[in-house]
């Protein structure tokens, strides 16, 4: 395995040796450092191989969001992380899930909101409401929290002509749609959900845990859930060939969601699909953070990844 891994690194071009690369329990972490596109500002992918990757096997591929929050909680901003590594291995040593690598795609930091905010459902909104969203300021800092306006078409097409491309030139990649999925939470759910939708022939399922459903801070007077709910009923993907996973908690800022995810159930719902191919869970006393969707992802992880799925 060691040397497969080393014919691989040694073919990227951006791969990095820096000594911040993400450390993991199971399996190894390749670095391409500030990837770059002509769609968004280049940024670090972190790319998951299992300890059993070959030249010999074929594997799905999970693309996530926030990606350098997925690994190593001694590297992330609250010393918090996904468990990703853990989790899939463990999986895969139960046999429940197909094996699989999964792309962390950074995110661009004060970025961000403009990166993952779906652009449709944002130019459905009156043009005074958008005014007042790019003039938002973002809590943590003077910037404004649409400091670049809304990307989030560039950054998918980034994602799907840029980098999935590269991935499965230089990765043991299933392209095809039933071997391609899209996962993140928050802002990063809202994005898997968009992504589906504006590319149903390249994702195959999207995981979206804890769905920023209000879009900035506050719920009240906000008609943004609506141009979401209007949004999805005219352009989910058919439930014959995709697999949709929502989820949320009940406390901090998951204590706001329910009522706008069961507005969005309903929309599924109508849209055909049923247990065999959407599920959205409720999980009490769990909040809004990297430690809480860790305690969970193995349900979304085995519910698209299933053997004989």
């Amino acid at each position: 395995m060691r040397s497969l891994v080393f014919l691989i690194v040694t073919g990227l071009l951006f791969y990095s040796c820096n000594s911040n690369i993400s450390k993991v329990n199971n399996g190894e972490i390749i670095r391409i450092d500030s990837f770059p596109s002509k769609f968004v500002s280049p940024r670090n992918i972190d790319i998951w191989i299992p300890s059993n990757y070959s030249s010999d096997s074929l594997y799905a591929v999970m693309y996530m969001h926030d990606g350098q929050m997925l690994y190593d909680s001694s590297k992330t901003w609250n010393k918090q992380e996904w468990g990703v590594d853990e989790v899939i291995s463990n999986l895969q040593n139960k046999r429940l899930i197909q094996n699989c690598i999964v792309v962390g795609i950074w995110n661009s930091g004060p970025g961000r909101h403009s990166d993952y905010f779906p652009q449709k459902p944002f130019e459905q909104l009156d043009i005074r409401f958008q005014d007042s969203l790019l003039n938002n300021v973002n809590r943590n800092s003077s910037e404004g929290l649409f400091y670049n306006g809304i990307q989030s078409d560039n950054y998918l097409k980034f994602l799907v002509e840029e980098l999935k491309p590269y991935v499965d030139k230089n990765f043991q990649t299933k392209p095809d749609l039933d071997n391609t999925f899209v996962c993140g939470s928050s802002m990063g759910g809202l994005i898997s959900m968009y992504a589906i939708c504006e590319y149903p022939n390249v994702f195959g399922g999207a995981a979206c845990l804890s769905t920023h459903w209000i879009g900035t801070f506050s719920a009240d007077n906000n008609p943004i859930p609506e141009s979401f709910a209007t949004y999805l009923s005219n352009n989910l993907p058919g439930s014959n060939n995709h697999k949709l996973y929502f989820d949320y908690g009940t406390e901090t800022l998951d204590a706001l969601y329910e009522p706008f995810q069961l507005k969005i159930d309903s929309v599924i719902k109508t849209a055909g699909y049923d247990q065999n191919n959407w599920l959205t869970l409720r999980f009490d006393g769990h909040d809004h953070s990297e430690n809480s969707w860790r305690k969970r992802l193995d349900i979304p992880f085995e519910f698209l990844l299933r053997i004989n799925n």
